[in-house]
């Protein structure tokens, strides 16, 4: 039995075809979407409701605390654990999401270098002394690839990538293999590919359907809560800009349209990235994507 992957840019329709598809295969889902990892994160990162999920079994949702950061290896090996627990049940293992070097992890044997405390602890001084922006700028000259595959504004993975740059000597993408998996030599993955302009108008009308589901209100509710301590919640999508917002930085309809523009760029970062896996069989709007998928099955 094979593991399914459905992939590519946010607001492509993953998350529906997940669950036609596991409808179809009797299977089960493996989130692989990072920020949908936490806890009271919903509204902000398209998470499915319950009832949304149409009785689908769905792994990795609301895991983690939004204090919590998750590092790809822990996701590796949660992924693949929960690949056998569905499989052993004779069930299908699904995995949906735009994560892609989640995706990876899951499908390939990377290598996680050690920490170096001394080398994080310098690099959190250099972040705080020269900002978030610079050290992505830092990232990109010393690993393109690596900053195709990393939020600009998640500072925390931004440094792990420049901690690993700095204790091998080698690009971080340099331990993603470029071979074809051998974790899971069946895997099929698809993509889902749509024109830039449909693409940008879906994601506007995501971000603007995300705040009058109450965006803001969810934000100030982990906000009183003390919870948006934690810098994966600071820096996602639309929450870090909701919190410019509540302090003043920003005005409110700024907020808006900085989440559609960051989110567009987000966008373009995600298509390049799977566009590098020649393992990957797109998919447009035009064609029947569930039929497209049983037939390569």
């Amino acid at each position: 039995m094979s593991v399914v992957v459905i992939c590519g840019a946010t607001a492509t329709g993953k998350s529906d075809l997940g669950i036609e598809l596991a409808k179809a295969l009797d299977g089960e889902i493996i989130n692989a979407d990072s920020m949908q990892l936490y806890r009271g994160m919903d509204i902000g990162t398209a998470k499915l409701s319950m009832d949304y999920r149409q009785g689908i079994v769905h792994h990795l949702l609301d895991v983690l605390d939004v204090r919590e950061d998750a590092s790809v290896a822990w996701y590796q090996s949660a992924a693949r654990e929960l690949i056998s627990e569905i499989e052993g049940r004779g069930k299908r293992a699904i995995i949906v999401g735009g994560t892609g070097l989640y995706i990876k992890a899951i499908l390939d044997d990377l290598n996680f270098p050690d920490t170096d405390p001394e080398v994080r602890n310098s690099l959190n001084l250099l972040a705080e002394k020269i900002g978030g922006v610079a050290m992505f700028e830092r990232l990109q000259k010393l690993d393109p690839a690596a900053a195709l595959a990393i939020d600009a504004q998640n500072l925390r993975r931004v440094i792990r990538a420049l901690e690993v740059i700095e204790i091998t000597g080698k690009p971080f993408t340099a331990s993603l293999p470029r071979e074809r998996s051998t974790r899971y030599p069946q895997a099929r993955q698809f993509g889902l590919v749509m024109d830039r302009t449909t693409l940008d108008e879906r994601i506007c009308a995501r971000v603007d359907f995300m705040w009058e589901a109450g965006f803001v209100a969810e934000v100030e509710s982990l906000l009183s809560l003390g919870i948006l301590e934690g810098r994966t919640a600071q820096l996602a999508l639309g929450y870090a800009q909701i919190l410019k917002s509540l302090t003043g930085a920003i005005a409110q309809e700024e907020a808006r349209e900085d989440t559609k523009r960051a989110t567009r760029q987000y966008a373009r970062r995600q298509e390049t990235w799977f566009s590098r896996d020649e393992r990957i069989t797109w998919i447009s709007p035009v064609q029947p994507r569930l039929e497209v998928i049983l037939k390569g099955l």
